[in-house]
């Protein structure tokens, strides 16, 4: 099993939980790769835990249908081809984007989530992937919660767990996520100034910017 940058979780509650969370991360970040099986003993190890959470959260993943089981074994990534990739993101535009002009529109509220963006900076200037991708995850489900949709929020959820972003670890590794990073305070001044324009086509750009240069070299379907 290759090397993968999990956290040690130690004794806290609802470990089940967090590891679910970590290994998400993980297999968004594209760590966990497809063809590589994952047993839970050997996670539980490296998580500082026993493998029985491990296990419970590996299942959560396979409802999910992130991973399947692989009998006396372990868990296999479930992959996903380009064309995937890029349905996912069609959807995402589809939603996001006018989601995002709708919150321009009334944009009451919206300065709670800069500290969620400057987390993201953060992240990005230490490279560190794992809270890069939880941060990025936790400031676009938030900006989204303020259209007052929790139905729409849960279906991007999905959508973002289910994506791929390969590329996340060469660019830290350059120190090239910072531009990125940076996108998530500009759409949040052009949001705050009530340009839903302007949010609509920075929100658009950085699905694109997520899917042509993260998660493959396919471009990204217009929108």
């Amino acid at each position: 099993m290759n090397e993968l940058n999990l956290p040690s979780l130690g004794v806290r509650q609802n470990v089940r939980d967090q590891i679910a969370q970590a290994l998400r991360a993980s297999l968004v970040a594209g760590e966990m790769r497809p063809g590589v099986v994952y047993s839970a003993p050997a996670l539980a190890e490296r998580f500082g835990v026993s493998p029985t959470p491990v296990r419970e959260a590996m299942l959560d993943l396979v409802k999910e249908g992130l991973v399947t089981v692989v009998r006396n074994k372990g868990f296999r990534v479930t992959e996903l081809s380009d064309r995937d990739l890029d349905d996912i993101t069609e959807v995402r535009a589809l939603i996001e984007v006018p989601t995002v002009g709708r919150v321009a529109a009334s944009p009451d509220g919206v300065e709670r989530l800069r500290p969620m963006a400057e987390a993201i900076v953060a992240a990005a200037e230490r490279r560190d992937i794992l809270a890069y991708i939880e941060a990025d995850q936790t400031f676009h489900l938030e900006l989204l919660a303020l259209a007052g949709n929790a139905q729409l929020v849960e279906v991007v959820r999905e959508l973002r767990h289910r994506s791929r972003l390969y590329g996340v670890p060469r660019l830290a590794e350059r120190g090239e996520l910072l531009p990125s990073a940076r996108e998530h305070l500009t759409l949040l001044d052009v949001i705050a100034r009530g340009d839903v324009e302007g949010a609509q086509t920075l929100m658009r750009h950085h699905l694109r910017h997520v899917r042509g240069i993260w998660a493959g070299p396919a471009k990204a379907p217009g929108g």
